[in-house]
C-alpha cells in the first residue's frame, strides 16, 4: 500500500475513533450529568468526555515532536493525568480539590475540536514512513487513538452507575436478546490437555501496541478444566441466595474488607428492591439503583457449600426460581428485567468469593490459559494476518465493536474448537494473575508510566474485551488490569487444576511493603509462581532502601557527594549567567540536596519516584530530622562500616537519625512523587537530572527536559557509567544544546571519586 493510501487509511482510522469515543456520551441526557461523579474513585463524566482523551493527544504529539505549539496549557496540564486510586475508600475525585470549578461544557467541545484539527493535520503533513514503528513519531498518533478507545469502554462503564433519569437510550442504539434458543441449562466443565501457548507480541509486529503486550514468550500450561461458558446473572445468583455476600469464609482479607465497607449484598449492576446504596458514591453517594419496598420477602438459607453437581456449574440445591424476580438488571441506557443467561457482571473479588463458596478446588482462569482455550492461533511471523481482529469475518464470532450495546446470552455466539464460548467479547474476564510486564519488558518513551505503576501486585489481569471493545482492546495480544475492586464489563468463568503435582502459569508479584498488601490469590493447594515485579523502581518502596538512602544522605562527614554536586551546580549556574528563581531537583531521594540548594533559590521543588523517599523528605522538611526504625534483619548498616551515621541497635531494630544539617526556608521547598514529569512542572531556571540509574526508561525521562525550563534556563545531567553525552545527546537534539562538561571531585567513605555532569539549554 502506498504512503498516500496509508495516510488515508489512518485518517478514517482517526476519525472513527474520535466520533465513536463522544457518541457514547449521546446517552447523557443533560448538561448537569456531566458534571455528576458516578463513582468516589473517579472523576466527573466532564473530564473523560473531552480534556482528558484530547490533552493527551497534545502532550504525545508534542512530546514526539510532530507539534510545538500548545492550544492551552492550563487545560493539558491539569487533565493529563487519569485515576488509578489506591483502596476503595479514596476519595479520588477531590484530587482537584473541594472547590474545583470544571470549565463550561462549550469550552470542552471547542477544545476537542481544536485538538481534532491538530491531529487531523500532523496526520496529512507529516511525512509517513512505512512501517511505522516504535520507534517512529507516528507511535504517538496510534498512542492517542488506542487511549481514546480504551477510554470508551472505562466511560461506558461510569455512565452505566448514572442515575437512570440522567441517561436516555439513542437511536440505533441495541439491546441484545435476553435469550438465545433454548437457553443454557448446563454450564459444563471441559478438560484442555496440557499444551504450550504464546504469550505476547513480536517486537516487530506490523500493529500497534501497548509496552506491557512486548515481547513475545511461550509458556508450558499443564492440564486443566474450565467452564465451558462464562458464569451467567442464573449461575451467580444461588450464591446471592445462599448468603454468599454475608458470609466471610468464601473472601480474602482484601475482599472481605471492601465487602463490608460497600455494604455490598448483590452485584453492582443488579437492582433490587431493598434501596442499597453501596453502587455508586461521591456526589451520588446517597443515590441507589435499587428501589426500597415494603416486603417481607427473605433470602433462602445457605443449603450447600458450592453449585458443582457432576462437572456441570448452576444445578442448584435450592429453590431459587421464586426470588429471581427479585432482581433487574442496569445496562448503559435502561433498566430491564434481568437476563438470566448474560454473564454476571462482578469485580475480582466477588469471582474469587464464588469460586471459593463453589469449592473442589476451583479458582479463576490464568493469562496463560486463556490463551489455551483459545482457537490455534496463526504464528506471529505471518504478520498481520495472524490478528484476527483486523478480520470482520472473524470479528463476526464474537461480541465485539458495539454490535449491541450490551452483553449476550453465553450460548449465542460459537464456540471454540475446544468447546469454549465468548473467549473475546461480550465480558472481559477476570484472571488469577497479578499484571506484570512479560519477561524483557521495556517502558516506551512517549509513555513510560502507562503500565509500571501497575505491576504493583495491586491489580489483576483482565482479557478477551467486552461488547464495547474496539481497536487492539478484543484482540490477540491484548494484556489489561484493573485493580481488584474496580468495575468493569467484566466477569469470570471458573477453572480447576487437574494435576495438583504441576504448578500453573501464573505470574503473582511478591509484597512489596508487607505492612499494606497481602496475597489475595489462592490457587487450590498450589503455590503459585512468585515472579519479581518488571517494575524495578519498586523495588525501592522496600524498607531496606530509605535506610540505605537516609544514611548515604545525611551522614556526619562533612563534604559528601551531594554537597560537591549542589557546589557544581551553583558554579555552573553562575558561568552562564542562569537566574536562581525556581529549581527542579529530579531524583532527590530523601532531600538533602534540595535543601542544600534551597538557600540559592525563591522557589525549589524535590520530586523523586519512590513514595517512602518523598514521604522522608517531608517529614525532614516540617522538622528538620527524622528517626526511622528498621528490623535488624533487613538492615544495610553492616554493609556499611565505613560510613559514619548517627545510628544505633535497639533489642531487634537499628534506629537511624537523620537530620539537614545546613539551615532552610521550609516554605522555599516542596517535594512531590511523579512517576513522569508532568505539565505543572514548567518554567524552571535550573533543572537538575540525576536520577537516570534509576529510571527503567532514560529516553523517556530526557524527552521532557527542554519543555520545562525558562528560555535562559539550564538542564544540568548527571551522567552515570552507562549513559553518557553521547547517549544523551540523539535524546535530546533539537531540543537541548550541550553548552559545557563538567567533571565533578568528591569523597565518598573517604575516598576521592569522580562524576561527569553535563550542561544544556534549550536549541
Amino acid at each position: 500500500m502506498s504512503a498516500f493510501l496509508k495516510r488515508l487509511q489512518i485518517l478514517k482510522y482517526f476519525e472513527n475513533s474520535y466520533s465513536l469515543n463522544e457518541s457514547i456520551f449521546t446517552v447523557i441526557a443533560s448538561e448537569k450529568a456531566f458534571y455528576t461523579c458516578p463513582d468516589r474513585l473517579r472523576l466527573p463524566l466532564i473530564f473523560y468526555y473531552g480534556i482528558h482523551l484530547a490533552s493527551l493527544y497534545m502532550n504525545k504529539l508534542l512530546l514526539a515532536g510532530l507539534i510545538k505549539e500548545r492550544i492551552n496549557l492550563e487545560f493539558e496540564t491539569m487533565f493529563e493525568t487519569g485515576v488509578d486510586e489506591m483502596s476503595w475508600d479514596d476519595t479520588e475525585n477531590y484530587r482537584m480539590g473541594g472547590s474545583f470549578k470544571w470549565p463550561s461544557l462549550d469550552k470542552v467541545v471547542e477544545f476537542r475540536a481544536q485538538v481534532r484539527q491538530i491531529v487531523r493535520r500532523v496526520i496529512q503533513e507529516t511525512p509517513l514512513e512505512i512501517p511505522v514503528t516504535q520507534e517512529s513519531q507516528w507511535w504517538a498518533v496510534f498512542m492517542g487513538m488506542d487511549h481514546e478507545r480504551i477510554h470508551i469502554e472505562t466511560s461506558s462503564v461510569l455512565i452505566r452507575q448514572l442515575p437512570i433519569h440522567m441517561v436516555h437510550r439513542p437511536m440505533g442504539w441495541t439491546i441484545a436478546p435476553k435469550l438465545h434458543g433454548d437457553g443454557v441449562n448446563k454450564n459444563v466443565l471441559v478438560q484442555v490437555n496440557e499444551t504450550d501457548v504464546s504469550v505476547g507480541k513480536p517486537r516487530d509486529f506490523p500493529t500497534y501496541g501497548w509496552d506491557n503486550e512486548y515481547p513475545e514468550i511461550n509458556k508450558k500450561v499443564p492440564a486443566f478444566e474450565a467452564s465451558a461458558h462464562l458464569i451467567t446473572n442464573k449461575q451467580f445468583l444461588h450464591f446471592v441466595n445462599t448468603d454468599g455476600y454475608k458470609n466471610k469464609q468464601w473472601w480474602s482479607k482484601e475482599g472481605w474488607q471492601w465487602c463490608e465497607y460497600r455494604n455490598t449484598r448483590h452485584p453492582a449492576f443488579w437492582v433490587c428492591e431493598e434501596g442499597c446504596i453501596s453502587n455508586v458514591g461521591g456526589t451520588l453517594s446517597g443515590h441507589s439503583h435499587c428501589k426500597p419496598v415494603n416486603n417481607n420477602q427473605q433470602d433462602t438459607e445457605n443449603q450447600s457449600n458450592g453449585n458443582l453437581s457432576n462437572g456441570v456449574i448452576g444445578q442448584e440445591n435450592g429453590n431459587t426460581e421464586q426470588l429471581q424476580e427479585k432482581y433487574r438488571l442496569r445496562i448503559i441506557c435502561d433498566e430491564i428485567d434481568m437476563p438470566w443467561d448474560w454473564p454476571v457482571v462482578v469485580n475480582y473479588h466477588e469471582a474469587n468469593a464464588y469460586c471459593n463458596w463453589l469449592g473442589q478446588g476451583y479458582r479463576l482462569m490464568t493469562e496463560a490459559e486463556h490463551h489455551a482455550i483459545r482457537d490455534p492461533e496463526p504464528s506471529s511471523s505471518e504478520g498481520a494476518s495472524a490478528e484476527f481482529s483486523l478480520s470482520p469475518e472473524k470479528n463476526k464470532k464474537y461480541n465485539i465493536n458495539m454490535q449491541y450495546g450490551t452483553s449476550t446470552p453465553v450460548n449465542m455466539h460459537p464456540p471454540t474448537e475446544g468447546g469454549f464460548y465468548d473467549v473475546f467479547g461480550n465480558v472481559w474476564e477476570w484472571t488469577e494473575d497479578h499484571f506484570n510486564g512479560l519477561p524483557g519488558y521495556q517502558t516506551h518513551a512517549y509513555y513510560d508510566d502507562f503500565s509500571t505503576p501497575t505491576f504493583d501486585g495491586r491489580h489483576n489481569v483482565i482479557m478477551g474485551g467486552s461488547w464495547v471493545s474496539t481497536g487492539s482492546q478484543a484482540a490477540r495480544f491484548g494484556r489489561y488490569a484493573f485493580r481488584r475492586h474496580f468495575y468493569q464489563h467484566a466477569g469470570f468463568r471458573i477453572a480447576r487444576t487437574l494435576d495438583d503435582s504441576q504448578d500453573p502459569p501464573v505470574a503473582l508479584m511478591p509484597i512489596i511493603n508487607t505492612e499494606e498488601q497481602e496475597i489475595t490469590i489462592k490457587l487450590a493447594d498450589v503455590d503459585a509462581h512468585m515472579t519479581p515485579s518488571t517494575n524495578t523502581q519498586l523495588q525501592q518502596e522496600k524498607a531496606v532502601y530509605l535506610c540505605r538512602q537516609l544514611l548515604m544522605e545525611f551522614n556526619t562527614q562533612g563534604d559528601n557527594y551531594f554537597q560537591a554536586l549542589s557546589s557544581a551546580c551553583l558554579e555552573t549556574m553562575q558561568r552562564h549567567g542562569t537566574e536562581f528563581n525556581k529549581a527542579l531537583d529530579i531524583g532527590c531521594g530523601c532531600g538533602s540536596m534540595t535543601f542544600e540548594l534551597s538557600n540559592h533559590f525563591q522557589k525549589i521543588i524535590g520530586t523523586d519516584i519512590c513514595g517512602q523517599f518523598i514521604d522522608a523528605a517531608e517529614k525532614l522538611r516540617q522538622n528538620g530530622c527524622l528517626s526511622y526504625h528498621q528490623t535488624c534483619d533487613d538492615s544495610p548498616i553492616a554493609k556499611q562500616p565505613k560510613l559514619n551515621c548517627n545510628s544505633h541497635t535497639n533489642g531487634d531494630t537499628h534506629m537511624v537519625q537523620a537530620k539537614v544539617m545546613c539551615k532552610f526556608d521550609q516554605t522555599k521547598i516542596g517535594f512531590k512523587q511523579f512517576t513522569w514529569l508532568p505539565n505543572e512542572l514548567a518554567a524552571f531556571d535550573l533543572v537538575i537530572q540525576r536520577s537516570l540509574h534509576r529510571v527503567q526508561n532514560k529516553k523517556a525521562w530526557l524527552l521532557r527536559l527542554g519543555d520545562i525550563i525558562v528560555p535562559t534556563g539550564l538542564v544540568i545531567i548527571v551522567c552515570t557509567d552507562d549513559w553518557t553525552e553521547r547517549d544523551i545527546m540523539p535524546t535530546v537534539n533539537g531540543r537541548l544544546k550541550l553548552v559545557e562538561t563538567t567533571k565533578m571531585q568528591y569523597k565518598e567513605d573517604g575516598e576521592e571519586k569522580s562524576a561527569l555532569l553535563t550542561a544544556w539549554k534549550k536549541a
